[in-house]
């Protein structure tokens, strides 16, 4: 029977743990998946989250040590000891077991890895401690399916019932050549379909797309998004086969790069969680908050020429707010659109004619949309023809600048090496604003000829 995981539930296995009961705890656990278990440890202290792992089979708690945040494993597996943390080890795959000794001290590395008990695990291991984590040969597993291209498929069909009992989900079946080179790939039907005696260079499909493991982690998802694989198989660089990687390794590459862009674009400069220190976080939003500071003082400084002009016209400044505010909006608006192109890696220079033409009439279009109802509305509750003129020929100008800004920054940032995210946020907002209000006051000043 499936257990809802509610506040109700929780409280009924804090009390069980309180009072010794594992009877419970086993049983409404039994049929649980491993991802809600982790919900209901999420819940739970240190010490109770430990107490409940230890009831768990060993292949649950690898799977939930695995799938854990990292910020919250490491500090979990600190109240393990290196035989425990050796226990579930030996049950992971290769690359999650790597994850996971790369968050250990080295004392505590070299104790786990001495305790584990498969040879050909810890050999794995050893080779994959060896690659950076954010790049294709830190992300691979070892555990896959190959076969050589000089056999038959009866001893295919051996190789891979042998094969099978390390490898949890088979995608496909990589062929090799003598030297271990990668020269294809074939399916698992057409391997059960083929004639036992049928040699596999005669069934094989030599198209395969593989990666260096050299290679960036974005250039692994890069590539695995544009040809849809759920696996791609790793390569050095003289071609041989080293490992493959899976979906699920990308989808958390994926989660990171996404959840970084989104706080590069909101002004955070490292990243952080709500459970960091108070330190690390003010640190990481500080660096822009005073860059918005900065901007907000040129601003002050900038509506300081036209003191003059505002004191003859004071209703001039009542539509500050309204251009400040649309010019930063449709600053981050389009930089959003070309930040998301840039990070699938498309050749955003290749049309690069007819993409900006597009961003123009896509710019052209709002800011006519805008400047009409703007007009409408500010003679309607100023009565004042030639101010909400002034008010609707700025912001079209507004609109048509900040959306040429907010395209090419991040263009122009992501040509020089730097991460196009940065120019999102406080550095669009701040400098549409001063770009905003020299536009206003220049448009004020010819037509009121001030």
């Amino acid at each position: 029977m499936q257990i809802e995981i509610t506040r109700e539930y929780i409280d009924q296995v804090e009390e069980a743990i309180e009072r010794d009961d594992k009877t419970f705890i086993l049983e409404t656990m039994e049929d649980m998946y491993p991802a809600d278990i982790t919900t209901v440890l999420y819940e739970l202290d240190t010490n109770e989250s430990k107490y409940v792992m230890d009831l768990l089979p060993a292949e649950v708690g690898a799977e939930i040590l695995s799938d854990l945040d990292y910020d919250i494993r490491t500090d979990f597996l600190q109240y393990f000891t290196s035989e425990e943390i050796a226990r579930y080890v030996n049950l992971m795959d290769s690359d999650d077991a790597v994850d996971i000794l790369n968050e250990q001290s080295v004392q505590t590395r070299e104790e786990v890895i001495a305790l584990l008990d498969n040879d050909d695990k810890v050999k794995d291991i050893l080779d994959l401690l060896r690659y950076e984590e954010d790049c294709a040969g830190g992300l691979m597993a070892k555990e896959l399916i190959k076969v050589n291209l000089n056999w038959r498929v009866r001893q295919c069909i051996e190789e891979i019932r042998r094969q099978a009992e390390d490898v949890e989900k088979i995608y496909t079946v990589y062929v090799v050549d003598n030297h271990g080179k990668l020269v294809g790939r074939i399916s698992v039907k057409t391997l059960l379909l083929a004639k036992d005696d049928k040699l596999v260079q005669d069934i094989y499909n030599p198209d395969v797309i593989s990666i260096e493991s050299f290679r960036d982690e974005g250039e692994v998802v890069a590539v695995m998004q544009r040809y849809d694989l759920d696996a791609i198989p790793v390569v050095n660089i003289q071609g041989r086969l080293l490992g493959r990687i899976t979906i699920d390794d990308v989808i958390d590459v994926m989660q990171e790069q996404a959840e970084l862009s989104r706080q590069l674009m909101t002004g955070i400069s490292e990243n952080v969680e709500e459970d960091d220190s108070v330190f690390r976080i003010s640190r990481s939003r500080l660096p822009w908050l005073i860059i918005g500071m900065v901007g907000g003082l040129l601003a002050a400084q900038f509506m300081g020429f036209f003191e003059a002009d505002i004191a003859m016209l004071p209703a001039v400044a009542l539509f500050v707010p309204l251009i400040t505010a649309t010019g930063g909006n449709v600053g981050i608006q389009s930089s959003s659109i070309i930040i998301q192109t840039l990070t699938s890696n498309a050749v955003i220079f290749e049309n690069f004619g007819q993409r900006m033409f597009k961003v123009l009439m896509v710019a052209l279009l709002n800011a006519i949309i805008i400047s009409v109802l703007v007009f409408s509305l500010s003679y309607l509750f100023r009565r004042d023809i030639t101010l909400s003129m002034v008010v609707s020929v700025a912001l079209f100008s507004v609109v048509m600048l900040a959306s040429l800004m907010g395209t090419l920054t991040p263009m122009v940032l992501d040509k020089f090496g730097v991460n196009p995210a940065v120019a999102a946020g406080p550095f669009i907002t701040t400098a549409n604003d001063l770009l905003g209000l020299g536009i206003y006051f220049a448009v004020a000043h010819m037509l009121y000829n001030l």
